[in-house]
């Protein structure tokens, strides 16, 4: 299994760096077709072939998906979307 792990520290309030997680992964959803829900401040993926989480801390959030075969050879093009996302929404 291939694994993504990726903190971003950030200056957010919960609120923003809750909408910064939720555009985030409506982009990936669209991308990759991932599926996501929220349980707490804990957003939870999944999708064949791919399962993480994307945790937010008041200075931090915290993204781990873990790839299954068919996912590993675009590990790098996911990483690459998540880190341009990343910087996006959390600058604005």
């Amino acid at each position: 299994m291939s694994v993504i792990d990726v903190h971003r520290p950030h200056s957010l309030d919960k609120e923003h760096a809750r909408q910064a997680a939720e555009t985030l992964a409506q982009d990936l959803s669209k991308q990759f077709d991932v599926h996501y829900q929220w349980e707490g401040d804990v957003m939870k993926f999944k999708r064949s072939g791919v399962k993480g989480h994307l945790n937010i801390t008041p200075d931090d959030l915290h993204i781990r998906l873990e790839l299954g075969l068919m996912l590993r050879p675009f590990k790098h093009r996911i990483e690459q979307e998540i880190h341009s996302q990343l910087d996006q929404i959390i600058q604005a």
